[in-house]
């Protein structure tokens, strides 16, 4: 029998041992039965999301995982931040991903995420947005939190430009230079954005009303992962599966809309903390009577490895422990659910490693392995794969694969 398949990306969520933790990572000290009572019926196992000690980035990682080989398709971050926010792309256009953030008068960086702004980054936003400099047209448009996309469309532009994002704290804006030989008119378009920027936003209402409530201003907007649209095979083609996601941030959303995956966007889910997790699984199990691979993503366990609270990963596993716990009450017979990560944040480094990730696949007919969903338990399971080979997996599992040979 032919059976649809959920894809579960805990974003981040793998992790090394904490001293706050009893020596534990937040998998493995966290209440988790569901979590737990699903591993014992599953194949378990861990898996490099690129390869062994490759520090994947969220958008390479899910590329790879989906499918789609990012050392052949990916050319930056900056196309899937503004695919996913609904900006139109064309061919020649370049696209950043960007941070609100806070600089003082040296244009050193306070706070690369403007105290994680959550309220009036429309309105800095509009602020920007339309702007011409030279023969280049300038779209801006806010994402979730600080998070924001930058496109620029113009004549004789180049992704081979670097970041103005320091993305460091303490250090200055950095001078955004040509990486190769056509790239000087990006660089110097968008050095003259960046010092816009930061004119216009830093005297902008809401940056007065949040320093008079003692709140760090958004006053300039930096970019980073500069980037052309990859063409990619649509997602129903390269695997005979229909598709949609249930993800809160907007790159994910972008890699979904370009690989031609549909987006179902869920009220309260946010990309934060504060996501509606079992609003998520709702949507999941509404998505199964029409498509036949859902993909979800869960961000929150990302954000508390960067802000380096392994007290609040584990809250926050806590919380997708009982949204699963709810999927799988209501799941269909008919269905293959794999969990994993995309890549580990372990909270002691407060960024991405090249650790590898537990991966468990559920089906009724899986070959349960008797192991554990955390870092340890599930090196002891059966699986030891790339995130290449997930697809395939999950093809074979919900009897899809095609047979290669006689």
């Amino acid at each position: 029998m032919i059976k649809k398949a959920v894809l579960i990306i805990l974003d981040g969520v793998g992790d090394r041992p904490a001293n706050e933790l009893e020596g534990k990572t937040p998998l493995q000290y966290a209440n988790t039965p569901n979590l737990d009572k699903i591993a014992k019926k599953s194949t378990t196992g861990l898996m490099d999301p690129i390869a062994p000690g490759i520090r994947a980035g969220s958008d390479t990682s899910h590329m790879n995982i989906l499918g789609y080989d990012p050392y052949k398709h990916y050319s930056g971050r900056g196309p899937f931040e503004a695919a996913g926010l609904d900006m139109e792309l064309e061919p020649g256009d370049i696209a950043f991903r960007c941070n609100f953030a806070t600089v003082d008068e040296n244009m050193v960086v306070k706070d690369r995420r403007a105290g994680r702004i959550k309220e009036g980054t429309h309105e800095l936003a509009s602020a920007l947005n339309g702007m011409q400099i030279e023969d280049v047209q300038i779209f801006v448009k806010e994402g979730v939190e600080h998070r924001a996309a930058l496109v620029l469309r113009g004549p004789g532009l180049s992704p081979h430009v670097s970041d103005a994002d320091p993305h460091e704290t303490g250090k200055k804006v950095q001078e955004v230079v040509a990486l190769e030989p056509g790239a000087e008119k990006t660089a110097r378009i968008l050095n003259e954005f960046v010092r816009r920027s930061y004119d216009i936003l830093s005297t902008h209402e809401i940056n007065r009303e949040r320093e008079a409530q003692g709140k760090l201003p958004a006053n300039i907007l930096l970019p980073r992962g500069a980037g052309m649209a990859p063409h990619l095979k649509k997602f129903e083609a390269l695997h005979e599966m229909r598709g949609a996601c249930v993800v809160g941030t907007p790159l994910i959303r972008g890699i979904c809309k370009m690989a031609g995956i549909t987006p179902i966007d869920v009220p309260g889910a946010t990309g934060g903390y504060d996501t509606d997790m079992m609003a998520k699984m709702r949507a999941v199990l509404d998505a199964l009577q029409e498509f036949d691979f859902v993909l979800v993503n869960i961000k929150a366990p990302d954000i508390a490895g960067h802000d380096s609270r392994p007290r609040k990963k584990v809250e926050v596993i806590e919380r997708i422990d009982r949204a699963v716990g709810y999927l799988f009450e209501h799941l269909p017979d008919d269905v293959v659910v794999v969990i994993t990560a995309d890549h580990s944040t372990p909270c002691s480094v407060g960024d991405h490693s090249g650790d590898p990730v537990p991966v468990m696949l559920y089906a009724p007919d899986a070959r349960a392995d008797e192991g554990g969903f955390d870092e340890i338990s599930a090196a002891r399971g059966a699986l030891r794969i790339r995130g290449s080979d997930l697809m395939n997996i999950i093809k074979n599992a919900s009897n899809r694969a095609h047979k290669f040979g006689a």
